[in-house]
């Protein structure tokens, strides 16, 4: 039986998009191939991401939730495919009731499998942290099936041409009838001489072995929009498989992975980071040179800071993704380093310090005047 989506990222069934987001964000950096290397972590997580393409597409999780597995898997989706020209349900009709109402004799109607969509490919791309911020163009490789040149995706030898499959008679499928006390039967299946296609190939070409394509890697130029971050997911059009018999191609998506910095951490739109001041520092106020993802910018501390108070830096954190004019801040937490020890001459000074605040501040000597000020 196949696992729950919802279990296996952790949601209620009614989580929104966003819980979803979060959720498979979460899961995805902890069985990342790249970060877990304990065994099963890989299959873990394929599980994940193929519980997050399902869910976070509300026409795929509406099917889901109503037909489950089967609603999304390969076979269900040709079968909802099918829908639209009654071609699954012609079949099923064609089976089961051919024998009624007179309807024995009946040739039913042929159908030859015509062009075919390639199928859609996904690649993993890991992100610098600051790439995934200001975005840019990347240079990816990837290995997918391609109309063979020589042929033209016909899978025939030069100067040949497929031929009508003689098992089938060109319909691309094949009947068997059965009669019963209840009438005639027809059971119909895809042709096992051409797969459907209604044609056979008797000279294969020699390029491609009469497949009519050919597996090739191939280098693309891709453009990562600023503001992106890891479980985004980039499509790529026509850049999947190859159709056959004259198809279009399929599509190839991005899911993108950034990694971790060791100066910001991010949250959103919102970066944060630390930094540490003297004791003096945050008494008597003063203008720091702080790092941000643009480069060095001047922060005023304030006079009288307290220790784990977070200043802002406006504008200097993540574009917005689709509006890379509006950014979030960088949230600057202040520590404050109280040495440990002091020269006699620092003693000294901090002692008229601790006279001139008076009993208020000067209770406990050199101790109480720290906790006075810092309220520790």
């Amino acid at each position: 039986m196949a696992a729950d989506y919802y279990q296996l990222l952790g949601v209620a069934r009614d989580a929104d998009k966003d819980e979803i987001k979060r959720a498979y964000r979460r899961l995805a950096r902890k069985y990342h191939p790249d970060v877990n290397k304990e065994p099963g972590a890989e299959d873990k997580f394929k599980e994940i991401n193929r519980a997050y393409e399902v869910l976070s597409e509300p026409e795929t999780r509406a099917r889901y939730d109503q037909f489950g597995e089967a609603g999304v898997s390969g076979a269900g989706a040709a079968g909802f495919q099918d829908f639209g020209d009654m071609g699954g349900f012609a079949d099923i009709f064609e089976t089961f009731f051919s024998g009624f109402g007179g309807m024995g004799g009946q040739q039913a109607t042929t159908r030859r499998r015509g062009p075919t969509r390639g199928e859609d490919l996904r690649l993993d791309l890991k992100l610098e942290f600051r790439d995934a911020i200001f975005g840019g163009e990347k240079e990816i490789r990837v290995t997918h099936e391609e109309t063979c040149g020589t042929c033209q995706g016909s899978g025939a030898k030069a100067g040949t041409r497929p031929q009508t499959c003689t098992t089938c008679g060109g319909s691309g499928q094949v009947r068997r009838a059965t009669r019963t006390p209840f009438g005639s039967f027809t059971q119909v299946s895809v042709c096992p001489t051409c797969e459907g296609s209604g044609q056979m190939i008797v000279d294969k070409c020699d390029d491609c072995g009469g497949a009519g394509r050919l597996r090739r890697p191939k280098k693309l130029k891709i453009n990562i929009p600023a503001g992106v971050d890891s479980g985004t997911r980039l499509r790529v059009a026509n850049e999947g498989d190859a159709g056959m018999r004259g198809g279009p191609p399929g599509d190839l998506y991005v899911y993108l992975f950034v990694s971790d910095d060791t100066q910001f951490r991010r949250e959103g739109i919102n970066l944060f980071s630390t930094v540490s001041i003297s004791y003096l520092q945050a008494i008597l106020g003063c203008s720091l040179e702080v790092q941000t993802v643009d480069g060095p910018t001047e922060l005023i501390i304030p006079p009288g800071t307290q220790p784990n108070a977070v200043l802002t830096v406006e504008g200097k954190g993540v574009p917005r993704l689709g509006n890379p004019v509006a950014r979030g801040n960088l949230l600057v937490t202040i520590k404050v380093e109280i040495p440990t020890k002091i020269s006699a001459e620092e003693r000294e000074l901090l002692e008229k310090v601790v006279q001139i605040r008076g009993d208020r501040a000067g209770k406990g000597g050199i101790e109480g005047f720290f906790k006075g000020v810092f309220g520790g």
